[in-house]
């Protein structure tokens, strides 16, 4: 593969100096997921060094310094594998490459290597659960016809009706319609997604052989760890014959309550532990062991299986991420997703934002019960979201979830306040959700539109040419160009927390404070500080001790209404 010559941007400076270079010490302490700070790389929507319009990966390299200066602890650098981009990168038509217009196999060393030198670790995607339709495997197995062994490392099946005209079963694809997908002979194949990501048959040895490979490959080049995509969808019940569930509904996660657990047709399988033991073992022969992380949409004590040490290590917390704006429940939550991991013998895991869902800058203040997608589809007018106030609430929310014991994972241009970009016209959406579901569903576009990095230029520094996704106007006040420095804006907010985060955290004990008022979390850590946040309409009163960090100015030495305080004992 040739290399490419690269445009210069504007500005390619990044907007804070990076802190001295500090020695990869992941060997010293393997267990530094346990409490770290993961902040995740949606690749072709960060930084874009060859101005063609797509971010790449010497432009996440270049832009490092901004991870290095914000404070986390690793990078998760979302798909930059071969890809038609027909789900945004998850459609892999080679598990072990890079994409040409990201880059080469030089360009991802390169930004591990530089990542390591800054003290950062490198978390990448792997999506196990299916491939591209593009992949070689499975062009072999529309080239080799119904019945030949190529056609087993896939689901195939004859359909139904008198001609075969009819789907195999009634299973519904998460982005909208039939699973099932006819080829020209006549057979229909499995895609839990999209069309273009046929699922692959995980009861084949070729699969699993296959995987275990790309584990050691991306391993053997200085990963640190990997997000499992679709983590509880692999093992499937294909005994003959095919179950149909009988509403589309039970297609969905949600359908998980009606089955008894373990026993869903395609998600939540007991069999899929069996994968994960398998690769734990790859994992571990390394030194030190991978970490892995599993994206597993299923209920919390059915995810903490896959969070067990001798499997995956750590879930997300989707519970967490779904929760209202509302004291009671995120107690509750909070409290059930440090026991689900507990049982697990596994950290806890919180996040807010990602690639999926609306940012929540703008979701956590949409009035409770609101549909996200009909909110989307009205351009974010019904109802209007005062981006003032949101970004207000997104700040408390973070300070709160970064006091939490476990690891955090940030969504990139979170720690710049951006608000969902709801008014994205239908004529440039990307997402295979718009066009699946008929211009029902509008898709997750809004969330993964280039980030700013000046208050200038044609794309606000993301690179030297537009961007893939046309950013709004108002994303010049919120680059980091604009923050950088700036007291009180969003970007220094992260940068001290972070900092104070470090020093702060030793331990996973939590406990919650009883005597406060309606409205109002307290919750003190074992390693001697506070978290108070203040979700009422009114301010209230901070307990006795230091203030050392607050989400918005205090009100006559109140804390204001969604507003977070860290008080030092």
């Amino acid at each position: 593969m040739t290399d490419r010559t690269l445009t210069p941007e504007p500005d390619t400076r990044p907007p804070h100096p990076a802190p001295d270079a500090t020695p990869d010490l992941s060997s010293h302490n393997p267990d530094w997921w346990r409490q770290a700070v993961v902040y995740q790389v949606y690749p072709r929507s960060f930084a874009d060094a060859d101005g063609d319009g797509l971010g790449d990966l010497r432009g996440v390299t270049r832009r490092l310094t901004h991870l290095a200066a914000l404070g986390v602890d690793a990078l998760w650098l979302s798909p930059f594998y071969p890809s038609e981009l027909a789900d945004g990168g998850y459609d892999v038509a080679d598990p072990r490459g890079v994409d040409p217009r990201l880059g080469t196999l030089d360009d991802f060393d390169a930004l591990v290597a530089e990542a390591h030198r800054l003290g950062l670790k490198v978390i990448v995607d792997i999506v196990p659960n299916h491939s591209s339709h593009q992949h070689v495997w499975f062009q072999e197995a529309l080239r080799a016809g119904p019945g030949s062994p190529a056609r087993d490392r896939y689901v195939f099946r004859d359909g139904k009706g008198e001609r075969g005209e009819l789907p195999p079963t009634d299973w519904q694809s998460v982005f909208g319609g039939s699973a099932w997908q006819r080829v020209p002979d006549g057979q229909w194949y499995l895609h839990l997604f999209a069309a273009e990501q046929p699922d692959l048959n995980w009861g084949h040895p070729d699969v699993r052989a296959d995987v275990r490979t790309t584990l050691r490959f991306w391993s053997d080049r200085g990963v640190d760890g990997f997000r499992v995509d679709v983590a509880h969808a692999l093992a499937k019940d294909l005994d003959e014959p095919l179950r149909d569930l009988g509403s589309p509904e039970l297609s969905g996660e949600a359908g998980l309550v009606h089955f008894a657990p373990g026993t869903h047709p395609f998600y939540d399988r007991d069999e899929v532990h069996e994968i994960y033991r398998d690769w734990r073992k790859i994992l571990d022969a390394y030194s030190p062991p991978r970490t892995a992380v599993a994206e597993a949409w299923v209920p919390g004590a059915r995810r903490a299986l896959y969070a067990r040490p001798d499997e995956l290590g750590q879930a997300f917390n989707f519970e967490y991420l779904q929760a209202g704006w509302d004291a009671r429940e995120l107690r509750q939550v909070i409290t059930e997703s440090l026991e689900t991991a507990h049982t697990a013998g596994a950290p806890a895991t919180w996040v807010l934002s990602n690639h999926d869902v609306v940012r929540h800058a703008s979701r956590l203040m949409l009035p409770p019960g609101t549909d996200d997608n009909a909110w989307l589809l009205s351009g974010g007018h019904a109802p209007s979201v005062d981006r003032d106030a949101g970004l207000r609430r997104a700040r408390a929310a973070t300070l709160l979830m970064l006091a939490l014991p476990g690891s955090a994972y940030l969504y990139q241009g979170e720690e710049l306040g951006l608000p969902e970009v709801a008014d994205l016209p239908t004529e440039v959406l990307q997402d295979p959700i718009w066009e699946q579901t008929g211009h029902v569903r509008k898709g997750r576009d809004g969330c993964r539109v280039p980030l700013p990095w000046t208050t200038t230029g044609p794309s606000y520094g993301f690179g030297a040419a537009g961007a893939w996704l046309p950013q709004p106007p108002s994303f010049a006040a919120y680059a980091a160009e604009a923050q950088d420095g700036v007291e009180g804006s969003t970007l220094e907010l992260y940068r001290t927390a972070l900092r104070i985060r470090r020093k702060l955290i030793d331990g996973e004990t939590l406990t919650w404070a009883e005597d406060t008022p309606e409205g109002v979390l307290r919750f003190d850590r074992g390693d001697g500080w506070s978290c108070v946040s203040n979700l009422s309409t009114e301010p209230v009163p901070l307990p006795a001790g230091e203030v050392l960090l607050t989400s918005a100015p205090l009100e006559h030495g109140r804390l204001g209404p969604d507003t977070t305080a860290w008080i030092g004992h």
